[in-house]
Parts: C-alpha cells; sequence; structure tokens
C-alpha cells in the first residue's frame, strides 16, 4: 500500500490557465464569474492533474520552469475541494492548500470550452474508479453479506419430468413432380368387338390388345384350326386371301377365313 500511494499518474495537462482572487461569500448562494475580474487574472500558467492513491491532486505550475504555485487536494468530487460557478461551464473554484494546511478559496478559468471540459471528464473518471474499487475491497472483506440465490426444493415442493413421451409430428411427404401415375393407354387401332357365337365352332378368348397384337393371336388361331381338324382339306392361309380369292366354295372355309378377318383388325 506504501508504494501504490508513492505512485503518481497523470489525469490531464492543461497548458493555459487563469487564476482570479474572489470576494469572500456574502451567503450560502453560488458563485459567479461575473463578480471577478476576469479582464485582469491575478496570475497565469498551466494546471497539471496527478493522482496518488485515491486522491487527485490539482497542480497550479509555471509554464517555463514548472514551479509550483499552487495545490488543491481532492478527495471527493463533486465537493468542497472543486466547486462550479452558476454563469459559465468555464470557470471553477477550487480550494487550495499549503503544506501547514491552510487553505484558501481562489477562482480558475480555461479560455477554451474543451479544456475546461477535458479538466471536468478526468476528475469524474478518477473518482468512479475510487467508487468501484471501494465496492471491490468491501466485497473481499465480506463476501457472505450479500444475498444468496436459493436454488433448493422448497417443503413439500416437487416437480415432474416427461422424458420420451413427447408426440413428434408426422410430416407429411412431399409430392414429387415426378411421381408415377396412370400410365396412358396404348398407340394403336380400336379394340376389336368379340366374335358371335356361330362364326366358329371352337372357343376364342376375346382379345383386348390392339392392332400389333392382332397378327400373334392370328397365328395363333391357324394353328388351333389345324389342331381341331387335322383331315381337313388344305385351305389358303394367307392373311390377306380373303380379299384377294373369291374360289371358296364350302360355307365351313368362309367362316374360318372370317374369323381371322376380325382378329387382324
Amino acid at each position: 500500500m506504501a508504494a501504490e500511494a508513492e505512485y503518481e499518474s497523470v489525469l490531464c495537462v492543461k497548458p493555459d490557465v487563469s487564476v482570479y482572487r474572489i470576494p469572500p461569500r456574502a451567503s450560502n448562494r453560488s458563485v459567479r464569474a461575473a463578480d471577478w475580474k476576469l479582464d485582469a487574472p491575478d496570475w497565469t500558467g498551466r494546471m497539471r492533474v496527478t493522482a496518488r492513491g485515491k486522491v487527485a491532486y490539482i497542480k497550479l505550475e509555471d509554464k517555463i520552469s514548472g514551479e509550483l504555485f499552487a495545490q488543491a487536494p481532492v478527495e471527493q468530487y463533486p465537493g468542497v475541494a472543486v466547486e462550479t460557478v452558476s454563469d459559465s461551464s468555464r470557470y471553477f473554484v477550487l480550494r487550495i492548500q499549503d503544506d501547514s494546511g491552510r487553505s484558501a478559496f481562489i477562482g480558475v478559468g480555461f479560455g477554451d470550452r474543451g479544456d475546461a471540459f477535458d479538466f471536468n471528464v478526468a476528475l469524474q473518471d478518477h473518482f468512479k474508479w475510487v467508487k468501484q474499487d471501494n465496492e471491490l475491497s468491501k466485497q473481499a472483506l465480506a463476501p457472505d453479506l450479500g444475498p444468496k440465490l436459493d436454488l433448493g426444493f422448497k417443503e413439500g415442493q416437487t416437480i415432474t419430468l416427461n422424458i420420451g413421451q413427447s408426440k413428434r409430428k408426422e410430416k407429411s411427404r412431399p409430392q414429387s413432380s415426378g411421381g408415377l401415375g396412370l400410365l396412358p393407354p396404348p398407340p394403336g387401332g380400336k379394340i376389336a368387338p368379340p366374335p358371335s357365337a356361330t362364326s366358329t365352332n371352337h372357343s376364342t378368348e376375346p382379345l383386348t390388345g390392339g392392332s400389333d397384337t392382332g397378327c400373334l393371336l392370328d397365328f395363333d388361331s391357324n394353328n388351333s384350326d389345324s389342331q381341331v381338324r387335322p383331315t381337313a382339306p388344305t385351305t389358303n392361309t394367307d392373311l390377306w386371301g380373303d380379299f384377294t380369292s373369291d374360289s371358296l366354295s364350302s360355307q365351313p372355309a368362309k367362316q374360318e377365313s372370317s374369323s381371322t378377318d376380325w382378329v387382324q383388325f
């Protein structure tokens, strides 16, 4: 702690500052800079704001030699050591002290408002740090004084957990645009009607195929005719014979050729 108290840090430096001798206060009313002789300052020099430990020091020094003119120790801001005036933001009232402990009040002013703003902010930041350091020190010394967070169950309090019983929503399958549908009808001619009962004397299955399959069925029909009547006289097996030949004289032969014609179509 002793080494920390000896260490001095610089918070702010302003090269141009004016010092005024202010009249004694007649009452507790706020101080006005207009009551000072602003056009004739009593001293001019530079201001250097330092910090040693938790105390800030406002030092008024000579611009060239750096000789100390006056010093104002600040233990709290805002407070008695530094006060603002009511009619301007560029002027302040400082309480200076010498080594023997004697104190006096003087007025200081900045030529630029930016310099006055920097001086004010430097003091605010320092004492903000002092406040945070004091709070941390209190918490370190008495960590059990703060309220504790009780996460335990109260008497008679229960809790219910539903694990693995959540209902899963069924996701509908997206229908693809290229899905399977009804097949189109096969290309070809018209479906032939079933044969009449008197056309042939043997049973023939109804055909549902197109014109391309008729030729194969026609070939099977000729084979079945040859198997039923193996001793029948030889007839014309040409598929187009009924359109080109007129020499068929027997009635059974005509009926057989007509049965093959509707299968062909």
